[in-house]
């Protein structure tokens, strides 16, 4: 009998786990914030906002605090608001961390009490997460002294310092230890557009007897336009008068001449041919007052009652 002695050749079966010491690594990403036109004089809020992404790795199911710090931005801020800037131009904003836009999304590296809002995203078995955020923007009203330009904010560099590290439970942004720090960058934007509003006071001649005699009456146009506007106004001829003296208020089928002026003398009639007869100015955000001189002429009494007109009122800029 033969024995065949020999070895048998075990197989080293191994499987790599992730190591405790692994280190976590986010990127993110912020889209631009875009107001575009806004409106400064009308005193409403414009809003618009901006999505934030994010994509982590690392320990498979652990826990990521994200610390996304906004400073000023390279329009720089106030203790009540971000900043845009057209040259030397300054065009208020702000950057909130909630719909309702009542939480300022700041950063615990800049001066003012606002802080970053404590984001987090949990590894799955695979040790990768990803999620998003939204970064809530406004205008305030208000504004109307700001000239018309194009506005913008680049926030990049020391402006923006994301720190993220693992944290179990906690949601302490101020910790330094463990930290890793990323820079997206994005811009906020806006274009102030030349704009002008306008309001009337009515021309009211009040009550009177035979018209033998002139009868004089004020009213008012104010205009508010964007800060260097240059503008005209002209008044239209009524409902159914044939020019600027030649104004008609009727009552029914019976009517009253009369006719609009832009001085006291009423020797200056005011229609609505741009360079002829129209009222130009420069506009300052602010309201400004021009008084409309209207007169009713000596003519055939009509018979009694209340005569009115309508006069469209056009403003060119």
């Amino acid at each position: 009998m033969r024995l065949f002695l020999g070895t048998i050749a075990g197989f080293f079966v191994a499987m790599a786990l992730p190591s405790a010491t692994w280190a976590q690594s986010c990127t993110f990403g912020i889209s631009a914030m875009n107001f575009g036109q806004v409106d400064t004089l009308s005193g409403a809020q414009t809003n618009t906002s901006a999505n934030m992404s994010v994509s982590c790795t690392g320990v498979l199911l652990s826990r990521i605090l994200i610390c996304p710090n906004l400073g000023d931005g390279s329009g720089g801020a106030t203790a009540s608001s971000r900043q845009m800037l057209s040259g030397t131009n300054a065009l208020n904003f702000q950057i909130y961390s909630d719909a309702s836009r009542s939480t300022v999304w700041g950063s615990y590296l800049w001066p003012y009490p606002s802080r970053p809002p404590v984001y987090s995203v949990t590894l799955s078995a695979l040790g990768s997460a990803t999620g998003s955020s939204v970064l809530y923007g406004a205008v305030p009203g208000g504004q109307g002294t700001i000239p018309p330009g194009s506005y913008i904010s680049t926030f990049s560099g020391g402006h923006v310092e994301f720190r993220y590290r693992y944290a179990p439970v906690s949601n302490d942004c101020t910790v330094t230890t463990g930290v890793v720090v990323a820079r997206p960058s994005f811009n906020v934007s806006a274009t102030v557009a030349a704009n002008c509003l306008i309001s009337t006071q009515t021309v009211d001649f009040g009550t009177t007897g035979v018209l033998t005699g002139n009868v004089d009456a004020t009213g008012q146009v104010s205009v508010s336009c964007t800060p260097g506007t240059t503008y005209s106004i002209g008044l239209g001829n009524g409902q159914t008068g044939t020019g600027p003296t030649s104004r008609r208020m009727a009552l029914g089928s019976q009517g009253v001449t009369y006719g609009l002026y832009r001085d006291t003398a009423r020797s200056l009639p005011w229609g609505n041919s741009i360079g002829t007869n129209t009222v130009a100015g420069t506009g300052t955000g602010t309201a400004q007052g021009i008084p409309v001189y209207g007169r009713v002429p000596p003519q055939t009494t009509p018979a009694p009652g209340t005569y009115t007109d309508t006069v469209v009122v056009t403003v060119t800029y």
